[in-house]
């Protein structure tokens, strides 16, 4: 089952015999069953009722709350699962260097192999000399990742890499959208925009996923243990970043997503997506989200969704087995 996206403003959730309701000015815009929904994701200022707060929390339904540009501002959420031994063995796992580096270097592999092979792929009529030297530069980079060993040095080479699939990836784009570089905080051109929004999209699902298989998400090993930071999350994140890459690219060059669904904004905001492009772009991630990819270690077709939950479930697995075998999905 895919998230409810609520992005109406001044729309009230409530609960009725089981059913959800979403309302705004006496008008019922969502009516489902309660055991339809995974998942709500709410978008600047859509408010709960009490009751519907207690249901949601009864069901195990997270509510996840976004500033109205998409910015991460928090969630609602149950009980931990009762996996104690499996989170004890994660926080021993950090007193372990050489298993902490290899888990690391495992991730950032994976991302670096997506980047290369999203940049192949859109590079194999193109054969444009600029993605060429992008994918060498990224190449060079996974040859050189064996021999870290240091976290340091390792995110050095991965800052370095990215950078590199930025500059071939920006030739990808129609020039009408003017994007030069990767840029947040606040993002200052369209595709930036979208950029940050996907990312914010697929690290509240690998947040739910590394929940779901009962890690606690903020203790990770690329990304350094910090307050209220979801550092394991944010290590899974890194492999699917490329697949978030993928689909601004194709929602800006296939038209779903235009320069007119986009407007200025204030200093802190400069460019804002508005409402219907807004729409669009989530409906080509849930698209993304339902297509199946074969699991590396599964070996089944399984929705990308689920796939998110099997990687965290490997993670799971690396800890409880007292090895660091964890292997990327493998885009091709």
């Amino acid at each position: 089952m895919p998230p409810l996206y609520l992005t109406h403003q001044n729309a009230k959730i409530r609960i009725r015999k089981r059913r959800l309701l979403v309302e705004l000015d006496g008008e019922t815009l969502v009516h489902l069953p309660i055991g339809h929904v995974s998942e709500i994701v709410i978008f600047g200022n859509i408010g709960l009722t009490t009751p519907a707060i207690g249901r949601l929390l009864d069901e195990g339904i997270p509510v996840v709350f976004l500033r109205k540009d998409g910015r991460y501002r928090g969630q609602l959420q149950g009980s931990l699962t009762p996996h104690v031994p499996l989170r004890r063995a994660q926080y021993r796992a950090l007193e372990r260097p050489e298993l902490v580096l290899e888990l690391a270097k495992s991730f950032v592999r994976a991302k670096l192999r997506h980047q290369r092979a999203l940049l192949q792929r859109h590079n194999r009529e193109r054969n444009d000399p600029d993605i060429r030297a992008a994918i060498a530069d990224v190449q060079a980079h996974l040859a050189r990742l064996p021999n870290k060993t240091a976290l340091s040095s390792l995110r050095g080479l991965e800052g370095a890499a990215t950078a590199a699939y930025f500059r071939g990836l920006r030739r990808l784009f129609d020039p009408k959208w003017k994007f030069t570089d990767r840029n947040r905080r606040p993002p200052r051109d369209p595709v930036n925009v979208l950029l940050s929004f996907g990312y914010t999209l697929i690290t509240n699902a690998l947040h739910a996923a590394v929940q779901t298989v009962g890690l606690d998400p903020y203790v990770g090993f690329l990304h350094e243990v910090a307050y209220n930071r979801p550092a394991l999350a944010l290590d899974l994140v890194e492999e699917f970043r490329p697949v978030v890459d993928g689909i601004v690219l194709w929602a800006c060059n296939s038209g779903q997503v235009t320069p007119e669904h986009f407007r200025s904004g204030p200093a802190d905001r400069p460019i804002i997506l508005e409402q219907e492009g807004k729409r669009r772009f989530l409906q080509a991630y849930e698209t993304r989200m339902a297509q199946k990819f074969t699991h590396p270690r599964r070996g089944l077709r399984l929705p990308l969704r689920q796939c998110m939950i099997e990687q965290a479930r490997q993670i799971a697995n690396c800890l409880q087995n007292d090895t660091p075998d964890f292997r990327g999905m493998g885009f091709r």
